[in-house]
C-alpha cells in the first residue's frame, strides 16, 4: 500500500512541476514588474527600462527569460521590438495574487522563508 502512495505522490509532483516553473518565472521582482507593466499593454525595452529603473541589458535578460517561458513575445517595430504578454490569463493570475495578498495581510511579507526580509533581489 505504501508503494502506491509513493507512486501517487511522485506523479503529483510531476504534474505540479510546470506550475512551479510558472511561479518561479514570476518569482523575481524585476520579472514581476515587467509582467505587471505588460499587463497594461505592449511596451518597448526602453519603456520597460524606464519603468523598472534597471539597465537595458538587465531588462533584456529578464525579457529573454519570460520569452523562454512563453509568457511574452515580441515583434519588430522599426529598430526596436514591441513586447507583449502572450497569455491574457496572466492578468487574471496577477489579480488573483493581489486578492490573496490582501486576504493574508502581512503574513506573506513576514513569512520567514519567503518574506521581504529574507529575499534577495535578482538583477540578472
Amino acid at each position: 500500500m505504501e508503494m502506491i502512495s509513493d507512486v501517487a505522490a511522485a506523479m503529483q509532483r510531476v504534474e505540479l512541476t510546470p506550475a512551479a516553473a510558472l511561479f518561479r518565472s514570476l518569482g523575481d521582482v524585476t520579472r514581476l514588474a515587467i509582467v505587471r507593466r505588460l499587463a497594461r499593454g505592449p511596451a518597448r525595452v526602453t519603456d520597460l527600462v524606464e519603468h523598472v529603473g534597471l539597465s537595458q541589458s538587465t531588462v533584456s535578460k529578464h525579457l529573454a527569460c519570460l520569452k523562454d517561458c512563453g509568457l511574452v513575445d515580441s515583434e519588430p517595430r522599426g529598430r526596436a521590438s514591441l513586447f507583449r504578454l502572450t497569455q491574457p490569463a496572466v492578468v487574471d493570475l496577477l489579480a488573483a495574487a493581489e486578492e490573496v495578498l490582501t486576504a493574508t495581510g502581512q503574513a506573506v511579507a513576514e513569512c520567514p522563508n519567503y518574506g521581504a526580509d529574507c529575499r534577495t533581489v535578482e538583477t540578472a
